[in-house]
């Protein structure tokens, strides 16, 4: 029977919980929706269950619903523990689905609010969130396509997008040890706060943040990016020490290709897309975003046009991996203008991008065969999603990381045991492609899979 439960509000966001709990000896599953949670038949198998609510670019109402859903989802499970996965870089509605899952909840619960993620370079001091030593609002994501930052002070953030009173807990406060963060808690809690955000530069204050929380036998809906309700499920017992689940005994896979997707306009994806090229073993296929926004027959004659180039390649050479782009050539579309222009509902370019990548991705594998594929790799978060709802795979197992936030797992159901790994697009040195290739190339060879 699962102990733990996670809504995220994008996919990648519940691979890189889940992996953290799945490196710590818990058997996880991330599931795409509630209704695939719901009707899975090995719920009672798992340890921990990760619900994908794909809410971050939804309007309030919206999200509200989806996330209120998903709990309620959860609950009907019997899940102890509950968590509400949050982007490292704080986009999306991140308050209304804090009051999403509080409204659904014992009316004691407090939202513990810890947005830190030390092994990514993500901490928070004074409230505010620095990334990789640069204020948030002056990192790309303050430029994000769909869902923009501009607040750096988190406090004030989530003040703006929930309807319950804001607390927060200082670095002077976890400075100070574990019976100091009990009593700033409390005395944030007594000033009538059901959300309290606290600071932490390292895992060592995060797991201190996770005793004392205990300690004060308080309910709590952890809400952060992973470590925070990683450190809470191993002061409760529920997992063990973190550590790689990397193949060692293997089998050979050769004459296979790595198949990626890259959904993600974000300039880090873009150079380490070009950094992956310079291996001329990596072949990179250029997709027209406006036929596949546009829709319909021209979408898919883009669609075919694509498939046909990849089995081109494939008549003279044997890739390493193929790649497929459509925001990494020509000037970076504006999706909000691309939508207004159509007369699409916000959103619906970028939904129908990465549903074409999904079909293009499906087509490939149907035409050259499983067996040809070592692995996919998708960057986006819900670019991950359109591949795996094209190929008709609504839950998949997390199993491990090539770095913290890109993540390895593996298909189930009907491609079972296929692996593919998620990256968010903020994430990542520039060589980490040729990375995330190899590991694919050697899971594919796990045995027993």
């Amino acid at each position: 029977m699962p102990h733990i439960g996670v809504i995220a509000d994008d996919l990648t966001g519940a691979t890189t919980t889940g992996v953290l709990l799945a490196r710590s000896g818990a058997k996880t599953a991330v599931f795409f929706n509630e209704e695939a949670a719901k009707t899975n038949s090995n719920i009672s198998s798992l340890d921990a269950i990760l619900i994908s609510s794909n809410s971050r670019a939804l309007p309030q109402d919206e999200a509200y619903e989806k996330v209120s859903e998903a709990t309620k989802a959860l609950q009907s499970m019997n899940v102890s523990f509950f968590s509400k996965r949050i982007d490292t870089t704080m986009r999306g509605g991140i308050g209304v689905e804090i009051d999403a899952m509080l409204d659904y909840m014992d009316e004691e619960t407090v939202a513990i609010v810890v947005p830190a993620m030390p092994q990514s370079k993500r901490i928070l001091v004074g409230g505010y969130s620095i990334i990789d030593s640069v204020a948030l609002v002056d990192t790309p994501v303050a430029q994000d396509v769909r869902t923009p930052v501009l607040e750096n002070y988190i406090p004030k953030l989530l003040d703006g997008q929930s309807r319950r009173k804001i607390g927060s807990v200082t670095l002077e406060n976890i400075l100070s040890g574990k019976t100091e963060i009990k009593k700033a808690l409390k005395m944030a809690r007594h000033s009538g706060a059901d959300i309290i955000v606290v600071d932490a530069v390292t895992l060592d204050h995060i797991e201190l943040i996770a005793k004392a929380c205990l300690e004060l036998k308080w309910n709590i809906l952890a809400v952060d990016p992973g470590p925070f309700t990683s450190k809470l499920a191993f002061c409760r017992k529920l997992i063990h020490e973190e550590k790689d689940n990397i193949p060692v005994e293997t089998v050979d896979e050769s004459g296979k290709f790595v198949l990626i997707a890259a959904g993600s306009a974000s300039p880090v994806t873009k150079r380490q897309m070009e950094v992956l090229c310079q291996d001329n073993r990596h072949k990179r296929v250029s997709i027209d975003p406006i036929a596949l926004i546009d829709g319909g027959n021209i979408a898919l004659k883009e669609v075919d046009i694509t498939l046909e180039h990849v089995k081109s390649i494939f008549k003279n050479e044997n890739p390493r991996a193929i790649l497929l782009e459509t925001a990494l050539h020509g000037e970076l579309l504006d999706l909000d203008f691309e939508d207004k222009k159509r007369g699409y509902a916000s959103g619906m370019s970028a939904n129908r991008i990465n549903a074409g990548l999904g079909n293009i991705v499906a087509r490939i594998i149907e035409a050259l065969g499983r067996d040809k594929i070592a692995g996919i790799y998708t960057t986006g978060g819900d670019t991950m999603v359109n591949v795996c709802y094209q190929l008709e795979v609504e839950c998949i197992e997390v199993i491990d990381y090539v770095i913290p936030q890109t993540d390895v797992c593996r298909m189930l159901g009907k491609y079972q045991g296929l692996p593919i790994i998620g990256k968010g697009g903020l994430t990542g040195n520039e060589s980490i492609v040729l990375d995330i290739v190899d590991r694919l190339f050697k899971e594919a060879s796990r045995k027993n899979k």
